[in-house]
């Protein structure tokens, strides 16, 4: 190929110590990037800049297709939303024989969590407080996605999302911004890896702020101080962009009254110079575009002030390559605008090797050797065993034993496309088991398995067709559904439900006004109470559901999210006692959709109510008809063991709680350290989340917990926006979860 040589003789040169190549790696890229947009017309660098969505390619007079067009005129720098190596290597064949300086194309898709083989979504996964299993889930994903021609993914989300009424909560890692940024390292880490050939290129988004969007409306507007930025929203930008993410992209939000995508303050001062981050951002979909409806100008003026801003990639709004050139001549841009976006997507075709091998991600061995394998099925049955949370077990109704009659009951019971969750495009539904298969399985030669549907998701019809969007459900006879189900719940000695939300009623555009369980699944558990029989809740959702009926009336609950392409396989295990549940909530679940939003970390008020407060307060910071606390708190999840924590031991700087397992299992407990600084510059948190150790005991084992204290778990943000450490009184926590009744307390004093 055309670079090729060029590629090779920089390394060359490189490694034989030559004095003007021998500085760094990033010398010899800059050394051959320079090389090549000497070459390049100015129609062609803007081209660069330019990311459009797949069409179908076929053979024949879809050779002129638009997209393939613009690949050969070098008017195209990368496609989002191709699967399939056959027309991947073709578009890249276009790129590379036919334009004029063979400039490889980046192949980008939403590989969020997983490719065929998919992991739990990854709210879920942040809920196994796992962050070996997240890496290895990301480095997974990108195995499969590279062997099938993909290197960049657009992933990880980090949005910290404070409202569950907002649908995107299901693909970020929940409400704390330390936890939130260790997974988003550990996801960058995953997913790029050294960028080898099984690795992509990262882009975290969206930057930024939204999952800030009010009322939990999607693409709702933002707004909210600097400090509460730097301290509660930004960090897990900042851990990815410093972890060495190579890309970031936009969000569809204001950030001040300016667009994300036009917002220089974000994207140039924040990005660029504070945290020293040098990859390239691409747009979100058509988001130049939107900003007209923002009403900051027409396309020209809003494609001008993003590049301006920092935006070096338009996708899909073709505001860059249809106006860019104009800009130039009026000198609404310079031309140094232009080069600067340029060599940064350059630079990363550069990092990922295209320039070296633009067909590296496209071998077709990979494609039948490094796919939906069983190795990575059994890390993704694994992962989804540890995101399951247990909210309730009376009367250690968990595990089931498998023997007797079991009735399997819900709309979820036996639904084979809507395992895998929200944002799942590359999965195959085809190839995974259902619940109801899963447990027959299990149960074979053991037990009697019966199943149901039992109702409709909803009431609604339509409601249910909005919700469905990708993969609609049937609606059903409700009448005949509940006659089934009642049928087989009467011969059952315990009652399984399958119940909770469709797969796309949480994620993008899924933004609901009620968290509730949907009308026809309460009517349906209310009748299968009254048969006496024992009943095990499996609550499917990309959110935090109110439970607060069903955690009155439902002896067994089990939180199991949307498990992706094992999930069947993996709630047998943990049913039945093949495993013991350890997920822990990485959200705060509400006793009523009107308390959102709400998580654990909230400043404290001038009239503050205690927590577990058991009545009305007035005049103080409260409701008239509900308590404030949660239903279930940040951090809580139950095993089915138990365990006790020790007093905390502080010794200078470690803070120690000795563990004991004081159950019938053996089991993971997560020990969760939390800080209160109790007197600063600013009002603080009531508890942050600044540390967790996962660990395992044998039934009457104890282990010694320690955490170290360090100085940049103290810090903050302070009013003038400086990253300070004040004297004082440091309340130090350490429990099971966060709710104070379950903490270990000291303090820890900073002079």
């Amino acid at each position: 190929m055309k670079f090729k040589l060029m590629y090779l003789m920089l390394a060359a040169l490189l490694m034989a110590g030559t004095p003007a190549m021998a500085d760094s790696q990033e010398e010899m890229m800059n050394q051959f990037i320079d090389q090549l947009m000497a070459k390049m017309t100015v129609e062609e660098k803007i081209g660069q800049l330019n990311l459009m969505p797949a069409q179908t390619i076929t053979t024949g007079a879809e050779k002129d297709s638009p997209l393939l067009k613009l690949a050969a005129e070098g008017k195209l720098g990368a496609i989002l939303n191709m699967k399939g190596y056959k027309d991947i290597l073709e578009a890249q064949e276009m790129a590379v024989k036919k334009s004029r300086l063979g400039i490889p194309l980046l192949m980008g898709l939403d590989v969020i969590h997983g490719y065929e083989t998919i992991f739990p979504i990854p709210l879920a996964q942040s809920c196994s407080w796992d962050l070996e299993a997240i890496e290895q889930g990301a480095r997974i994903a990108a195995k499969e996605a590279t062997a099938d021609g993909i290197c960049w993914a657009f992933s990880p989300m980090v949005d910290i999302a404070l409202d569950a009424r907002w649908g995107r909560i299901a693909e970020g890692n929940g409400e704390d911004p330390w936890l939130g940024s260790r997974i988003a390292e550990a996801m960058v880490r995953g997913l790029q890896g050294n960028f080898g050939k099984e690795n992509m290129m990262a882009c975290v988004k969206h930057y930024a702020l939204y999952g800030a969007a009010e009322a939990g409306r999607d693409y709702n507007t933002v707004d909210m101080s600097h400090v509460r930025m730097y301290n509660q929203f930004f960090p897990p930008y900042e851990a990815a962009a410093k972890a060495g993410a190579g890309s970031f992209m936009s969000s569809f939000n204001v950030v001040d009254c300016v667009p994300a995508t036009a917002n220089e303050w974000l994207l140039t001062d924040v990005l660029r110079k504070q945290w020293q981050w040098n990859g390239f951002v691409t747009t979100d979909y058509g988001s130049i575009g939107e900003i007209i409806k923002h009403g900051l100008g027409d396309l020209q003026q809003a494609s001008a002030m993003s590049l301006k801003a920092g935006t070096d990639m338009d996708m899909c709004a073709e505001g860059f390559i249809n106006t860019l050139a104009q800009s130039l001549k009026e000198g609404k841009v310079t031309m140094l605008d232009i080069d600067t976006a340029c060599r940064r997507v350059l630079e990363a075709k550069y990092k990922l090797g295209l320039f070296d091998d633009p067909y590296r991600f496209l071998d077709p061995r990979r494609r039948a050797s490094d796919i939906l394998t069983p190795a990575h099925r059994q890390a993704a049955r694994d992962m989804a065993a540890k995101t399951f949370v247990l909210l309730k077990n009376d009367g250690k109704l968990l595990p089931l034993k498998k023997q007797g009659k079991i009735a399997l009951i819900g709309p979820m019971a036996d639904s084979r496309i809507n395992l895998s969750g929200t944002w799942a495009p590359t999965a195959v539904p085809d190839k995974y088991i259902t619940l109801k298969e899963a447990m027959e399985q299990a149960l074979k030669g053991k037990a009697e398995l019966n199943c149901a549907q039992g109702c409709n998701f909803t009431n609604d019809q339509t409601l249910q067709i909005a919700g469905g969007f990708y993969h609609q459900t049937p609606f059903g006879d409700a009448a005949k559904l509940k006659q089934e189900a009642i049928a087989i719940a009467q011969e059952a000695d315990v009652i399984v439900c399958a119940m909770g939300e469709e797969a796309e009623m949480s994620g993008e555009c899924s933004s609901r006004a009620s968290l509730e369980i949907f009308d026809a699944q309460k009517e349906l558990l209310e009748e299968l109470l009254k048969l006496g029989k024992p009943i095990v809740l499996l609550i499917f959702a990309g959110r935090p559901t109110v439970m607060t009926w069903e955690q009155a009336h439902i002896p067994a609950i089990l939180n199991v999210w949307f498990g992706g392409s094992e999930a069947g396989d993996a709630i047998c295990d943990i049913i039945f006692g093949d495993k013991v549940p350890s997920g822990k909530l990485t959200v705060s679940m509400p006793q009523t959709t009107g308390q959102e939003p709400l998580y654990y970390n909230q400043l404290p008020t001038g009239r503050p109510v205690g927590e577990g407060m058991d009545s009305f307060a007035k005049f103080s910071s409260n409701y008239l008809d509900v308590r404030n606390d949660p239903l279930y708190p940040f951090g809580y999840g139950l095993s089915y063991t138990t365990f006790n924590y020790s007093d905390i031991s502080l010794n200078g700087r470690t803070a120690s709680v000795t563990v004991t397992n004081t159950g019938d299992y053996e089991g993971d407990e997560i020990v969760q350290l939390y800080i209160h600084d109790v007197a600063a510059s600013i009002s603080r948190p009531v508890k942050e989340l600044k540390g967790f150790q996962r660990i395992h005991l044998k039934k009457g084992e104890s282990q010694e917990v320690k955490f170290e204290i360090t100085d940049d778990l103290l810090k903050f943000y302070n009013a003038h926006l400086d990253y300070v450490l004040e004297p004082g009184d440091f309340e130090v926590m350490i429990g099971p979860d966060s709710s104070l009744k379950n903490m270990k307390k000291t303090v820890l004093t900073i002079k």
